[in-house]
C-alpha cells in the first residue's frame, strides 16, 4: 500500500550499507501491506488484515509480495497507510536510543543533533510524553522558522542552529537545564564535539547516523574528566539479536501511539508513478518531509 525512501534505502542502493542484499534484488526496508492470500498453516493474519515487517531488508518498493508469516506484523488499519508504512524503522530507532543507553526519568534532557529528521522528531515525542526535556540542533536552511515552530508542537524544550551550539551563549542558555544524560549523533563534526561538551559525568553520546559525511569528534575534557562513553547503535542489528516477541511489543507500543495521534511524522506523499520525482525529492533533501509512495 505503502512505503517510505529511507537514508538507509539509499545507501543500500548505493552499496554503502551493511546489509547487501542478493541479486535481483528490491529496495525498501519497511511499509505496510494488505494481506490477499495466506496458507493453511497461517494463524497470525489473515485475508485483508494490514501488515507491516517486522525485520529489515524485505524489500518494500513494490505493490506485490510473498512472504512468511513470522516476517509481517498485523497493524490496525485505523492507522493511515502513510502512518503505518513509516513505523518500523525511524520511530522505532528513536525508541531504542531512548531506551538502552541510559536510565532517563522525568525532568532529565536528552541533547541531539539532526533533531529535525525522522529520527529526532520520533525522540522529542516519545522524550516529551515521559517528562523527559530535549534540546535539539538543526541546520538554518532557510526554513528555520518553520522548523523551529514545528519541533515546538511536538514538544521540543528548546530548539537551535548548529551554529550556536558551538558559541559560549549555547552553554549559558542551557544553564537553567540539567547537564544532559543523553546525546544523540547523526551528524557528526563540530555538533557531535558541543554535544559532549555538554554531557553530565557518566553521560553517553550514542552515534546511530552519519548525515554529515564528518567523523565524531569528542572534547578531550569530557573523555577525561566527565568519562563520557561513545555508543554506536543500528538497528538492523537489533533487530537480529532480539526476539520476535522484543520486535512485535515494541512495534505494537508505537503502533498505539500513532493510532491515539501521540506520535506522528512529518510526511509527504507521492504516487508510485511519480517514483522519479519522489526520488530525487529524498537525495536530494528538497523537502523537510519523509518521502512515503503510495503504491495505489
Amino acid at each position: 500500500l505503502a512505503a517510505p525512501i529511507n537514508v538507509a534505502d539509499l545507501s543500500q542502493i548505493q552499496g554503502a550499507y551493511a546489509i547487501k542484499p542478493k541479486f535481483p534484488a528490491v529496495a525498501g526496508n519497511e511499509g505496510v501491506a494488505v494481506v490477499t492470500a495466506v496458507g493453511s498453516g497461517v494463524i497470525n493474519v489473515k485475508v485483508n488484515d494490514r501488515v507491516i515487517p517486522t525485520g529489515a531488508g524485505f524489500g518494500t518498493w513494490r505493490n506485490k509480495a510473498v512472504a512468511a508469516s513470522a516476517e509481517v506484523m498485523k497493524i490496525s488499519p485505523k492507522i493511515k497507510v502513510e502512518d503505518a508504512a513509516t513505523l518500523a524503522v525511524n520511530p522505532a530507532t528513536a525508541y531504542r536510543l531512548l531506551a538502552d543507553f541510559a536510565t532517563l526519568s522525568k525532568g532529565d534532557v536528552v541533547i541531539q543533533n539532526g533533531a529535525n529528521s525522522a529520527v529526532g522528531q520520533a525522540v522529542i515525542q516519545l522524550a516529551a510524553l515521559r517528562g523527559i526535556k530535549t534540546v535539539n540542533i538543526i541546520r538554518d536552511d532557510g526554513d528555520y522558522d518553520v522548523t523551529v515552530d514545528h519541533l515546538k508542537s511536538l514538544g521540543a524544550t528548546v530548539v537551535c542552529t548548529a551554529d550556536y551550539a558551538g558559541s559560549a551563549a549555547f552553554k549559558e542558555l542551557l544553564s537553567d537545564l540539567p547537564a544532559p544524560k543523553l546525546a544523540l549523533n547523526c551528524v557528526g563534526g563540530a555538533t557531535s564535539l558541543a554535544m559532549t561538551k555538554t554531557l553530565a559525568k557518566k553521560g553517553v553520546l550514542v552515534t546511530y547516523g552519519g548525515m554529515g559525511k564528518q567523523p565524531v569528534a569528542v572534547g578531550t575534557s569530557a573523555l577525561i574528566f566527565q568519562d563520557v562513553t561513545l555508543k554506536g547503535f543500528w538497528l538492523s542489528q537489533w533487530v537480529a539479536d532480539s526476539s520476535l516477541e522484543e520486535r512485535t511489543a515494541m512495534l505494537e507500543e508505537l503502533a498505539g501511539l500513532v493510532e491515539a495521534g501521540k506520535l506522528r511524522t512529518w510526511i509527504q506523499t507521492y504516487k508510485f508513478a511519480d517514483f522519479d520525482d519522489a526520488l530525487l525529492a529524498a537525495v536530494n533533501r528538497t523537502t523537510k518531509r519523509k518521502v512515503v509512495l503510495l503504491m495505489e
